[in-house]
């Protein structure tokens, strides 16, 4: 009994061990261009990337593998996002650019690692009750987020056609891959290696890590409470669509409707 205890308490060290180091690297980066060291930061991203992959060549850990096959979407992620500023500026059609790329590894690691999946029939109904709520959600999300960030609209004007494209980008391709990656696969793969509570904890923090980018820690901070957030409604639902929802109108709230209106949408 005592040899059993034993050894489930180094199989839990090292499954921490395995799942921290790349957390910590990752963090580490992230670092870096929260100070403005861009070329450290993707010199940092690209090690971490032949790492992982090496990692998984030779580990015979199937568990240990997947985890790492969900990581390396980070380090894929921030690259492309690093490089994309370089030929575009940064306005809603780069988000194309930035994301789009990441359906091909997505959809390879997705083919050997199933992604949970919703039934049409049992999503048709679900509807009346996601909608409603996710729009209620995602403006009280991007109300609190404004005041952090303030970011400047996406879209010149409130036309239709500019809302339109707004909501296409935000919801089906920005929320799509990235809650793809964060609760469909990273933290879905973790909750397998380390249980619920650890999966959505750590995947909600690497969430609010990769905002970095915006130069405030109470971004960080708050992405990773929106995040544990989102992460208990996947835990929950199992629904990607209720999460991707979420997240689309509160981006969409955040970047278009919230900067022309002015907080509390100009009191309706």
């Amino acid at each position: 009994m005592f040899k059993t205890q034993t050894n489930e308490k180094t199989n839990f060290l090292h499954k921490i061990f395995s799942a921290g180091a790349p957390v910590i690297a990752i963090a580490f980066a992230e670092l870096l261009i929260f100070s403005g060291r861009i070329k450290e930061a993707a010199t940092v991203y690209t090690l971490l990337l032949i790492i992982l992959s090496f990692s998984i060549i030779i580990s015979k850990k199937l568990d240990i593998r997947k985890v790492y096959q969900a990581f390396l979407l980070l380090p894929i992620l921030r690259l492309v996002n690093l490089s994309m500023p370089i030929f575009f500026e940064t306005n809603l059609y780069s988000f194309i650019f930035m994301y789009m790329p990441m359906t091909i590894p997505i959809t390879i690691i997705a083919v050997h690692h199933e992604v949970p999946r919703e039934k049409t029939r049992g999503f048709l109904k679900k509807m009346k009750i996601y909608l409603p709520f996710s729009v209620l959600a995602g403006l009280l999300f991007a109300e609190s987020e404004y005041l952090i960030i303030q970011p400047k609209p996406l879209i010149p004007n409130l036309s239709p056609v500019y809302l339109l494209e707004l909501i296409i980008i935000m919801i089906f391709v920005v929320s799509l891959i990235e809650e793809l990656i964060f609760r469909g696969i990273i933290q879905a793969r973790l909750e397998e290696f380390l249980g619920p509570a650890g999966g959505v904890l750590l995947a909600s923090l690497l969430f609010g890590l990769m905002h970095s980018s915006y130069g405030t820690l109470y971004e960080i901070a708050y992405t990773f409470l929106a995040g544990g957030i989102l992460g208990h409604f996947f835990y929950r639902t199992k629904s990607l669509s209720l999460v991707i929802m979420v997240h689309g109108f509160t981006n969409i709230f955040l970047f278009g409707l919230i900067p022309h209106l002015g907080p509390g949408l100009g009191l309706i």
